[in-house]
């Protein structure tokens, strides 16, 4: 049996859910996701590190997500509209989870994967010098930061970044990356 999206979205939307979101990814979903967001964490009493901190890595995981969701196969074009992507951002006791989900081709994943899994190898101060490394030696790709974005990501929350691999269709997987955020880190 292949992987259910819709059944993944719906078992991410348990817990306090400050935003779930399904569909095509836009730079105007962006905009509204930042200022709901926004608007959302100015309501609950959280110190302002953590509000900032939750807003710069949800703006680093649209950017990745914008920026690396693919066009969709024609045969899945009937089910999915073009650029379809998952957002949830929801928050169980003191740690704010924010989820990011999107179809892949096989050929990405072990790029994606090694790429991830060498992140989440290094220490604190190992993740600092990568990102001072591919700021001031790599080229800006088209697509954006040169591979900033989950360093800054795994630097900015003081987490591993969790992720997975769900076999959709054909040569077609879904990727999740779960991102932690909490006040200890």
């Amino acid at each position: 049996m292949s992987f259910d999206v819709h059944e993944y979205f719906s078992k991410l939307n348990g817990g306090d859910v400050l935003i779930a979101y399904k569909g095509s990814i836009t730079t105007d979903l962006i905009n509204n996701v930042l200022e709901e967001i926004e608007d959302k964490m100015d309501g609950v009493d959280e110190q302002a590190k953590i509000k900032k901190k939750v807003y710069n890595v949800l703006v680093e995981s649209l950017q990745n997500l914008y920026h690396h969701i693919e066009e969709l196969p024609e045969k899945l074009k009937d089910d999915f509209e073009s650029k379809f992507g998952i957002l949830v951002i929801s928050r169980e006791n003191e740690v704010y989870r924010i989820s990011t989900g999107n179809f892949i081709s096989s050929e990405k994943i072990k790029f994606l994967k090694d790429k991830i899994d060498k992140i989440n190898s290094l220490s604190r101060d190992e993740l600092k010098d990568m990102y001072k490394f591919i700021l001031n030696h790599q080229k800006l790709s088209a697509k954006g930061g040169g591979g900033l974005g989950l360093v800054d990501i795994a630097r900015k929350t003081g987490n591993k970044l969790e992720y997975t691999f769900q076999h959709f269709q054909d040569d077609y997987y879904f990727f999740n990356l779960d991102v932690y955020i909490s006040e200890e880190n």
